[in-house]
């Protein structure tokens, strides 16, 4: 047999090789898999398969008697199939794998990969493996690839759940067709489902099979609709819709209507006797404010009373300090005359005899200097008591100048509530403010409240000057936010009136920049304000108007004056007045 070029080992030199390097090209040898592919795949069906002519022994594997793939030729002239001979290596004594032909020693360094052989055994022709069914004849080294498209290979359904194995060519009938696990639309929804599954979609969770209502209303309704038709459903138990104007009457939705569409001079004489009590306490509000405007003009008074006190005291208490002061200086004279005193009257006692005359007058001027030390303790006393009269009236300004200023607010929001459900808001020193905010003080600027009506929503429009989220730094951001009210508990909730937010043109011409937006009724910015909120959270436009607009329009003059003149519209319309 004829020899191949390239061998697994090296040259005759390699013989001489270590033991150590024989071992690591076994090692390699072990490791290395099946250099053709077409090779590998056949090593499954490798001793089924049918040659056309009877296959030479010579291309028989001693070792598993198959036909030999990927040869590989010892130095005795035997061939093996590549993972025989691995099998070999890893089976083998210690003292090293030997031929099972003729025993002969098998040498690492003396196996090569016989091509010549490989092409012969490659080239032999063969019958396809589902043969009498199919009579292709191929070579070996097609089989696979002939095998990929036989219509009469055996394949496996590739639906999950199927264990079916049929042929190719019946393959994509079965699939199509037959299969209990092929995927088919939903005959109601359209979607795609497994058709042994459809039965229990059908039954528990297509969302377009009409199901019988749950409250035995005798209609049929689409599954998703069920919460919907909830909503109007005549044998839904419900309260009558005048039930926040004291009508208690209760019971299913069909019967209430009834109840509503017959009691109305009813139900008007009860939102009439609500809206006088509405009426009563809006008098009883406006005579607070008239209480409050008459205690702010009397605190005002009175603040300008305790300041016209309080110059005088501040004067005299400066002239005290001056006094204290003086005294203090006297005090330290006296002191050091005491103190020379002191030691004189000392030396008289010594002298005794000559000085009593001088003793004498040492005495009296000594009574003297404790005459005006207890002159100026009493100073003393009397300017700490001026210095508490002092605090105490302080405080009493300031607490005045506190409760006047609460009250200033809050008559500036009471002079500036609106009732109709729109805002004009005037924002003046807007050049200030607006590079106030990009400072960070403060973040944003808010409007006094205003009402959808006597009894409505209460609100507030915010602004950023100089933008907020997307549109920090690059437009004026507008926002609209609702606030507790004192009639929230009668309103209808979530909020769903449409809202308008304008910036006012002031040149004339009415090119006024103005955008809307219709509440979600999921958003929690639009249900009911808890009572211990500031508000809730505010819903608007952060990119509403390019600051280059807004300053420098081409055909409207947005900020005139340094002034800008913010506009807030609510929809009305279907809105009950109470």
């Amino acid at each position: 047999m004829a020899t191949a070029s390239t061998k697994l080992g090296g040259s005759k030199e390699s013989s001489l090789q270590s033991e150590e390097s024989v071992r690591s090209e076994e090692s390699r040898m072990r490791s290395t898999g099946p250099a053709g592919s077409w090779e590998a795949e056949l090593t499954s069906i490798q001793h089924s398969l049918k040659f056309v002519l009877a296959l030479k022994e010579e291309f028989v594997c001693p070792v598993c008697r198959g036909v030999v793939l990927n040869p590989q030729q010892n130095s005795c002239g035997h061939i093996y199939c590549l993972h025989c001979l691995q099998g070999l290596l890893e089976r083998s004594a210690p003292s090293g794998p030997v031929c099972p032909v003729d025993g002969a020693v098998i040498t690492l360094a003396e196996v090569f990969q016989d091509n010549c052989c490989k092409r012969e055994i490659s080239n032999l022709e063969v019958y396809c493996s589902n043969y009498p069914a199919c009579t292709s004849v191929v070579t070996l080294h097609h089989l696979q690839e002939h095998l990929r498209s036989c219509q009469y290979e055996q394949l496996q359904c590739c639906n999950p759940g199927c264990s079916a194995a049929l042929q190719r060519k019946h393959l994509q009938e079965h699939l199509t067709n037959t299969c209990p696990h092929r995927m088919e639309p939903c005959p109601h929804c359209q979607q795609p489902q497994r058709l042994s599954l459809m039965q229990d979609h059908v039954w528990s969770s297509c969302p377009e099979v009409e199901v019988d209502c749950p409250n035995s209303c005798s209609q049929k309704v689409p599954r998703h609709k069920l919460s919907e038709h909830g909503q109007s459903c005549p044998e839904v138990y419900v309260n009558c819709s005048y039930k926040r104007f004291g009508c208690s009457v209760q019971g299913k939705r069909g019967k209430v209507k009834l109840h509503e569409d017959a009691a109305v001079n009813h139900h008007m004489l009860l939102v009439l006797r609500s809206n006088t009590h509405l009426e009563q306490q809006v008098e009883v509000l406006q005579e607070e404010a008239l209480l409050r405007q008459q205690e702010v003009q009397t605190d005002g008074l009175l603040l300008a009373g305790l300041q016209k006190e309080i110059r005088p005291l501040l004067q005299q208490n400066s002239s005290h300090e001056h006094m204290v002061s003086t005294a203090q200086r006297t005090l330290s004279r006296q002191e050091d005359v005491l103190s020379t005193v002191q030691l004189e009257v000392q030396q008289v006692s010594l002298g005794l005899g000559p000085g009593l005359e001088e003793l004498e007058q040492l005495r009296k001027s000594l009574d003297a200097v404790m005459q005006e030390v207890s002159a100026t303790e009493a100073l003393k006393e009397h300017l700490g008591t001026l210095e508490e009269s002092l605090k105490h009236h302080s405080g009493l300004l300031d607490l005045h100048a506190a409760q006047l200023g609460r009250n200033k607010q809050h008559l500036q929001e009471l002079e500036a509530t609106s009732y109709d459900g729109k805002l004009i808001w005037k924002i003046e020193d807007f050049r200030n403010k607006k590079e106030a905010e990009a400072r960070g003080q403060p973040p944003c600027l808010s409007s006094v409240p205003f009402h959808t009506g006597r009894c409505g929503y209460k609100m507030a429009a915010k602004v950023y000057l100089n933008g907020d989220g997307e549109g920090r730094g690059t437009h004026l951001s507008l926002y609209v936010v609702l606030m507790p009210g004192d009639f929230d508990a009668l309103l209808s909730w979530p909020f769903k009136q449409t809202v308008s937010l304008s910036v006012l043109d002031q040149s004339g011409a009415g090119n006024h920049r103005t955008l809307s937006f219709r509440p979600d009724p999921t958003s929690k910015s639009f249900q009911r304000p808890a009572a211990e909120s500031v508000s809730n959270v505010a819903v608007g436009f952060s990119c509403f108007i390019p600051l280059n607009k807004l300053e420098a329009p081409q055909n409207a003059a947005y900020v005139n004056d340094d002034t800008l003149f913010v506009k807030v519209k609510v929809d009305r319309t279907g809105l009950e007045q109470l």
